[in-house]
């Protein structure tokens, strides 16, 4: 899996703890084209909540790309789980999400080139893709 070097990790991680700490919107916003610009995509619409599920969920990603985030400020009360930490990795996995739900024929088109490139035996090697032993 590719991901953004160390450095720009650990800005991104910087920028959301900024965020869950104060609730300045830039920095969210920073974090969050950071880590699409890294993937070559559009940056997500965000919507924030109370609460998800009843309480139950931290975030909800759809394939339109929209995200719904509980936003820190109520993530804080009435959670069993109420680190920053948890909220953090929320952000993340939700962005994981969008980044594999998101340019679905491009990763379409790559799947298929990668399913049968070496099928045909033309891989370089002259044993035709036969093992030896």
């Amino acid at each position: 899996m590719v991901l953004p070097g160390l450095r720009e990790r650990r800005r991104i991680d910087k920028l959301l703890t900024s965020f869950f700490l104060d609730y300045r919107p830039a920095g969210f916003r920073r974090a969050m084209v950071g880590l699409s610009r890294f993937y070559h995509l559009p940056t997500p619409r965000v919507v924030w909540f109370e609460y998800l599920d009843w309480g139950k969920s931290g975030g909800r990603t759809y394939e339109d790309g929209k995200i719904h985030l509980v936003h820190p400020e109520n993530w804080k009360r009435g959670r069993k789980y109420n680190s920053r930490r948890h909220w953090i990795n929320t952000v993340y996995h939700e962005m994981g999400h969008f980044i594999f739900w998101a340019d679905a024929e491009r990763k379409a088109d790559t799947f298929a080139y990668r399913m049968v490139r070496g099928v045909n035996g033309h891989n370089g090697h002259s044993n035709n893709g036969a093992r030896r032993r």
